[in-house]
């Protein structure tokens, strides 16, 4: 695959059968030798360790880095202090979305920025594009320092914690603690998610990446631990109801339309993409995200043109047979007529328009102990 970038764990793909593909530029594995069925299970009921370095982390620093970053998130970055995390769409000034983000705050003036491997480059000239010029604010992509894993399922604590001194229960959902020694690595390690289930992202020196990941491999084995590929990622998190960017997210689809109002915050202070947000919730939304279940046989991809009786009134944004509930089950972004539970929908599979219904989201929802 000429002139597609590699993560530092690229050469453990091939001991662990990694089928690999294009993904973001990136050769990335999309399952290993289990299979995305088995990998996703595997998640489920136990754990599984995902490479997702392909990720970007930028860099924000300075004394005015954090009003810098609240004039472009639509979350309210005064919301979390030091040692939290916080999940924001990045608007543009139309309203629509430039990307989801991940805003870590390491202290007042420095944070970390967590972007979609594919909008890294577009992400960083967007910032850079927005600075003031006499703003102290210093942005700098970290992403090729970084290598990222996501150690994701019921058993990832019980995993991790034989690699690390550290008290992970201190670890809270949406926190994280840095210099923690995992395998006698210092990394950052928080508990965000992208599953649906429990567990930890570990950011790591790129350089000691391979050796990270096979101490957590050995350790994890026998509790069930495998590496997982990003097509069990994806049915995890479409399970879940967790957006991807470039499916429920775009440049012409909003966060509201989206179904991310809690992180849209319009009483704060100014923010690019405000005044058009806030006039679409004013006017009303004529369209929103659904989720759905296929009533008959079929499986409902990213595309497909969705009906309502004879009249066309919409697009699937992500779909896929879910293994955990055994149903196909599906995103789509419909018009607001049609969005009640228990709408009765077609979706335009090869031709043929298969029945659906507009069910309650999250899919699934984990069972927390």
């Amino acid at each position: 695959m000429d002139g597609l970038k590699r993560t530092p764990l690229y050469p453990l793909y091939e001991k662990y059968g990694g089928h690999v593909v294009d993904f973001a530029g990136y050769e990335m594995p999309v399952n290993y030798t289990a299979g995305i069925m088995a990998e996703h299970k595997l998640v489920r009921e136990k754990a599984g360790l995902f490479d997702v370095s392909h990720m970007g982390e930028i860099e924000v620093a300075g004394r005015d880095a954090g009003a810098f970053i609240q004039g472009l998130i639509t979350n309210d970055l005064a919301k979390i202090a030091p040692g939290r995390a916080m999940y924001s769409p990045l608007a543009n000034e139309a309203g629509g979305t430039v990307d989801d983000l991940l805003v870590y705050c390491l202290d007042d003036a420095r944070y970390w920025i967590v972007v979609n491997a594919a909008n890294r480059e577009k992400d960083l000239a967007w910032f850079l594009d927005h600075r003031k010029a006499d703003a102290q604010v210093d942005i700098r992509d970290v992403s090729d320092e970084v290598a990222l894993l996501a150690l994701q399922g019921p058993a990832a604590a019980t995993i991790l914690s034989h690699l690390t001194p550290t008290d992970l229960s201190a670890i809270a959902y949406y926190t994280f603690a840095d210099r923690v020694e995992v395998a006698g690595v210092p990394s950052l390690v928080s508990r965000t998610g992208y599953t649906g289930e429990d567990g930890f992202e570990i950011y790591i020196d790129a350089g000691r990446a391979v050796e990270v990941f096979a101490a957590i491999m050995e350790k994890g084995t026998p509790h069930g631990l495998a590496p997982a590929g990003l097509g069990a990622r994806d049915t995890l998190r479409l399970e879940a109801r967790l957006p991807l960017y470039g499916h429920e997210l775009r440049d012409d689809i909003s966060p509201l339309e989206a179904g991310l109002g809690m992180f849209v915050k319009l009483a704060k202070s100014d923010f690019v993409g405000k005044a058009a947000l806030a006039l679409q919730k004013e006017a009303g939304l004529v369209r929103r995200i659904v989720g759905f279940e296929l009533t008959e046989r079929g499986i409902a991809r990213e595309g497909y043109k969705v009906f309502a009786g004879d009249g066309e009134i919409g697009f699937v944004t992500s779909g896929s047979h879910s293994p955990t509930l055994g149903k196909s089950i599906g995103l789509a972004m419909v018009d607001v007529a049609h969005v009640d539970l228990g709408s009765e929908l077609q979706i335009d599979i090869r031709g043929k328009k298969v029945a659906a219904a507009v069910v309650k989201t999250p899919f699934y929802k984990r069972t927390k102990v």
